[in-house]
């Protein structure tokens, strides 16, 4: 064996091949964790409009008043938050769990801030959904 070719799974360990699904949306985390750099860098005001038509005062209000009032710290939490889950996604096993749960959730939650979202969050987490379930049954 050389150093180019893989390890031979131990005597008894089943090798696993991996559904892309997870791999596939970690990557996609990471891009738009770098998005959130990009605005962050270039300029914060870009968010404000985000929360105008949020199904909930509570949302717009703590749009304007939170998250704008520290609209950089807040997008570079939004940055580490999507770069965390990415990488969850890209780890696997147990990692990609927690991964799942928190990119279904983060899209659940974006739906609180307008109907038009809606038409981008209900498929995404339909698709979602079951490439979680496809990927979880690969190494169950």
């Amino acid at each position: 064996m050389t150093a180019l070719q893989p390890a031979a799974p131990a005597a008894g360990t089943p090798r696993v091949r991996r559904h892309w699904g997870g791999p596939a949306v970690g990557c996609f985390f990471l891009f738009t964790s770098g998005v959130h750099l990009g605005i962050v860098a270039a300029d914060t005001e870009f968010y404000r409009p985000f929360a105008d038509e949020a199904l909930f005062a509570f949302v717009r209000d703590g749009w304007q008043d939170v998250f704008m009032a520290q609209s950089a710290l807040f997008g570079l939490l939004l940055m580490v938050g999507e770069c965390t889950l990415g990488l969850l996604l890209l780890r696997g096993g147990m990692a990609a769990r927690v991964g799942w749960i928190g990119v279904i959730a983060f899209h659940i939650l974006l739906m609180l801030f307008s109907f038009g979202i809606w038409v981008w969050s209900i498929p995404a987490l339909v698709l979602l959904v079951w490439l979680a379930r496809k990927d979880v049954g690969a190494w169950r």
